[in-house]
Formats: C-alpha cells, structure tokens, sequence
C-alpha cells in the first residue's frame, strides 16, 4: 500500500546542485558572451532570440484562457445515484 508524505528525490534540488551547475556552464562560456551572442542575434531578426531577450526584459506576457463555447454541442450527461449496500 502507497503511503503519503517525502518520497526519494522528490521536492527542490539542493542549491549546492544548482551552483555547481552554473559554475560548469560559466566555464564553458561567460555570461556576458551570451548575452553578447543573444544580442547579435536579436540584432540578425532572430525571432526566438528576440521572444526570449524580451521575455527576460519585460516578463512573461500574462496567459489568459477563453472559457467561451465554440458553439458546439455538448452531450447530455446522465448522472445515477445507486444506493449503498
């Protein structure tokens, strides 16, 4: 039988993770030489190194969801009770 509670692996990484991680990556390239490349490509017309440079600057546009009908038909749903034994 499953049991609730902490589970093995779950939850945040340890920060220690995500520093090594970003030490490894600053090795391999700066930050600034990245951003000096995504610049360059914003620059060329890039449209995602754009979408991306902006998303950066100005956030995330808000997402909305639209609840409307299309104008379909939905089926008819038939909902029985049945009394407990």
């Amino acid at each position: 039988m499953a049991r609730g509670g902490a589970r093995e692996g779950a939850g945040r990484k340890p920060i220690a993770d995500e520093v090594k991680r970003a030490e490894k990556m600053e090795a391999v390239m700066g930050t600034e030489e990245v951003l000096e490349n995504l610049a360059k490509k914003v620059r060329e017309g890039d449209v995602q190194a754009i979408k991306l440079w902006l998303a950066y600057l100005l956030g995330q546009p808000k997402k909305t969801i639209d609840h409307q009908n299309d104008g379909g038909r939905f089926e008819r749903l038939e909902i029985v009770y049945v009394e407990g034994e």
